[in-house]
């Protein structure tokens, strides 16, 4: 007659089997750690010593871009708070034009919109210039905000004063 084991020998048997999987794993687990480390220690150095000239080229401009790139007002702009921005083109990709604030520098795209107002578009996809007739602003896309506002360029202040001179007195 075949023997049953009682639940008490099965519970001790499974306990065993935990505690024996348990010490395995942490003898294995010491082991394979260090080896983890260094192997992300090499990978994150060498993407820190990556150039930043290693970036994708960017794509050749044409038609639209380049008559947008041609409506751009180069030079500098006063803005609100003294602040100041800069376009200028960007020597290596015809097309395409730098937007210097403070320290930072952004390439952007030029981009011409239905309503007639000027998107400087950042190719990697965070800041927005927006130049209309009579002033510009400097946007971050990715939370939302202004930067800086009432950036005004020469053609724009000639524009602003034509504009008040055009305006109809109040009745």
């Amino acid at each position: 007659m075949p023997l049953k084991p009682s639940t008490t020998t099965l519970s001790a048997l499974a306990t065993c089997l935990l505690l024996a999987a348990a010490a395995h794993a942490q003898t294995a687990a010491p082991a394979a750690k260090p080896a983890t480390k260094a192997a992300t220690k090499p990978a994150a150095k060498a993407a820190t010593r990556t150039p930043a000239a290693a970036e994708a080229p960017l794509a050749k401009a044409e038609g639209e871009q380049l008559a947008a790139a041609a409506m751009t007002h180069f030079g500098d702009y006063a803005c609100e708070f003294n602040q100041t921005v800069n376009i200028s083109t960007t020597p290596k990709y015809d097309g395409y034009v730098d937007v210097h604030f403070k320290t930072q520098t952004w390439t952007m795209n030029p981009v011409l919109s239905s309503t007639g107002a000027l998107r400087l578009e950042d190719v990697k996809g965070r800041m927005l210039m927006l130049q209309i007739a009579n002033k510009s602003m400097l946007l971050d896309t990715k939370v939302g905000q202004r930067i800086v506002d009432e950036c005004v360029h020469e053609k724009q202040r000639v524009q602003k004063v034509a504009d008040a001179g055009n305006v109809a007195a109040p009745r």
